[in-house]
């Protein structure tokens, strides 16, 4: 009974301190919000994007100057990176790590998981041979969303008012993004089909969302080798198969020269990269927050465009990044907790459940094992030891 009351009672603290929007920030002084591990965050999510930024300008240099559009070729390289990397590393695990096991207990969920991931990637770049640019970068938000239900509903998430407060933040600085898109012209992309362009951002998002939900919980409750070794196994013969079948012409047509195989092998690195590190970031934060930090990815873009492509600059995309960041800040000052643990993390925008396990094992051992017990045992062990 002590301990159901230690653990409903949180619940209620929370419902009352929700109540007010100016509680959450008394509740932690600056130096415990601005800390090193936020920073360390907010590094790091920047460095995904600067790596998809990689992977955008290398595909718009193989389209534009040397009319390659093969992203299912691209994306196939990179599994077959994740297969040699993470793959192999589960190979020579043993016991219950090992891939065998793995494959017999949950080959078919991986299976799911890998079409998912792939057809999201191929979906998403399928669809700007039909929508433009702004549609692309306003819908791709849909992500945010999904992700915030599918971790509400599956992994017992639950979110205070600064954190919805903090993801309105930083659609605000997409918003401010895609309208200095507008205004300076660079609304690329073709508009031969939006209904179907749109629908396919759409679908890929929420594919995303999946895939990252069942990224997060993989890597903080089994591994992240698991993870990236099934996608990496299962995306290079789903990607494989759909890349003989869809792609098969346009790779017949590349004019391989070093330039085009350097441009495959950057883009190629990058979302090895990506991959990698995210599952990393994914562990320390969540879904949600990575991929807030990655709605900065099409501002570095831009500012590569700028010096490769000639685009044209405006001051509203330095206001973007900003009011982005300030989101993201916003979103990491306050941490989420877990409707099942009941209990939350040991510090703003963290997630550190096993300290929390480790307390409540000491709590359950200091109540199932009474003292009297104790001492009953040592008498025993003193009458009944050796030379007795």
């Amino acid at each position: 009974m002590e301990l159901q009351e230690q653990t409903t009672l949180p619940s209620a603290q929370r419902t009352s301190s929700e109540s007010s929007f100016l509680s959450m920030f008394r509740k932690y002084k600056l130096k415990e919000v601005f800390t090193w591990n936020l920073l360390q965050t907010i590094v790091l999510g920047q460095w995904l994007s600067v790596l998809i930024c990689g992977t955008a300008v290398t595909s718009q240099y193989l389209a534009q100057s040397f009319s390659v559009n093969t992203p299912m070729l691209q994306s196939f390289i990179n599994y077959v990176l994740l297969f040699l990397t993470y793959t192999f590393a589960l190979a020579l695990r043993k016991g219950n790590e090992n891939i065998l096991q793995i494959l017999k207990a949950k080959w078919w969920k991986y299976l799911l998981l890998g079409i998912t991931d792939v057809e999201a990637n191929y979906m998403v770049v399928k669809a700007y041979q039909f929508t433009t640019l702004t549609s692309i970068q306003l819908l791709d938000c849909f992500v945010i969303p999904v992700l915030m239900g599918l971790s509400w509903y599956f992994l017992k998430t639950r979110y205070r008012i600064v954190h919805y407060v903090g993801v309105g933040v930083c659609l605000l600085g997409v918003g401010a993004m895609v309208g200095a898109d507008v205004l300076s012209g660079r609304d690329q992309g073709s508009s031969s089909d939006v209904l179907l362009g749109d629908c396919l951002v759409l679908i890929g998002a929420a594919l995303y969302g999946v895939s990252n939900v069942c990224q997060e919980y993989t890597v903080k409750n089994l591994s992240r080798v698991e993870f990236l070794g099934m996608v990496g196994m299962f995306g290079t013969l789903l990607s494989g198969i759909q890349l003989a079948i869809l792609e098969h012409r346009e790779v017949a047509k590349i004019n391989w020269t070093w330039q085009v195989g350097l441009l495959f092998a950057v883009y190629a690195l990058c979302m090895f990269g990506l991959y990698s590190f995210m599952s990393i970031i994914i562990k320390m934060t969540s879904a949600t927050a990575v991929n807030l930090s990655l709605l900065t990815a099409d501002l570095f873009s831009l500012f590569l465009g700028i010096f490769l492509f000639h685009c044209q600059f405006s001051v509203l995309y330095v206001v973007a990044l900003v009011v982005i960041m300030i989101g993201f800040v916003m979103y990491n000052s306050v941490p989420t907790y877990t409707l099942a643990a009941a209990s939350e993390p040991a510090g703003p925008g963290i997630d550190n459940p096993a300290s929390e396990t480790e307390e409540d094992n000491k709590q359950e051992m200091a109540i199932e094992i009474p003292p009297a017990v104790m001492d009953t045992a040592a008498a025993q062990v003193t009458t009944d030891g050796p030379g007795t």
